[in-house]
């Protein structure tokens, strides 16, 4: 198979537009299970009814593991907005919309969230004994309904075409609860524009009845999660404000 040049670049894998379906090379460092665990969630959300590229193949290209799906054409929500930004709330309210229709499916088949968070929070090595104590025993303190999870959703995962909204990159999705799924997209909008964080809050709190200060209960877990990412466009001072910020109250 001819790749050519990739068409996007993540944390995890480059991204190859190729005989009209999209490819998803990962880097080498990842654990030989990561394509397979991804393909099956992102079948799990497609077998669900969701507006998700169905998944082809799963295989291996030049020894790297590898994805096949669908290639969905459009443009993402976030690149639309970005063209035109008095329409933010229009586009913001899509996507909100979508958000509550992936949290109104009682999921069973897909990752426990508070396996993941657990595991996630327990490989920080910047996090002490005491903070980590705290940020675990926070999680097992939550009870909730399961509810599918994104675990990335934003606007630029979010592709429009000519007749719906495509909802991509499941990798981080999980069975739990939808309040830690709102405040994760929360924080990720925060990195970048607390205006866009705040609208996207509301919009959803409107929309479900939950109230703000329920979201952020979950302020400290995610937070503590999220360093395990090492994200080069996050910073992590910020991330342990937000923890010892709980931490003290």
């Amino acid at each position: 198979m001819i790749l050519g040049n990739p068409i996007a670049r993540g944390n995890t894998a480059k991204i190859y537009l190729s005989d009209n379906k999209i490819v998803k090379v990962y880097n080498d460092f990842l654990p030989d299970t990561e394509s397979i665990n991804e393909a099956n969630k992102q079948k799990y959300a497609y077998s669900c009814g969701l507006p998700v590229p169905k998944i082809l193949e799963v295989t291996k290209i030049n020894g790297e593991q590898a994805i096949i799906m669908e290639y969905i054409k459009g443009e993402t929500l976030g690149n639309l907005m970005l063209k035109d930004k008095e329409q933010a709330e229009y586009y913001m309210n899509i996507s909100v919309d979508m958000q509550l229709e992936i949290h109104s499916i009682i999921p069973n088949a897909t990752e426990p969230m508070y396996d993941k968070l657990y595991r996630q929070i327990e490989t920080v090595n910047t996090l002490d004994r005491r903070l980590k104590s705290y940020l675990l025993k926070k999680l097992e303190s939550f009870t909730y309904e399961n509810r599918l999870c994104h675990g990335d959703f934003h606007l630029f995962n979010l592709i429009m075409t000519d007749n719906q909204v495509v909802v991509i990159d499941w990798v981080d999705s999980s069975a739990g609860d939808i309040r830690a799924d709102i405040y994760r997209t929360y924080l990720l909008y925060s990195q970048f524009s607390s205006e866009l964080a705040d609208l996207y809050l509301r919009l959803y709190c409107e929309k479900s009845g939950l109230l703000r200060s329920e979201v952020f209960q979950w302020a400290p877990i995610i937070a503590g999660a999220r360093l395990s990412e090492s994200v080069s466009s996050e910073n992590s001072e910020r991330l342990m404000e937000i923890i010892n910020h709980y931490f003290q109250l």
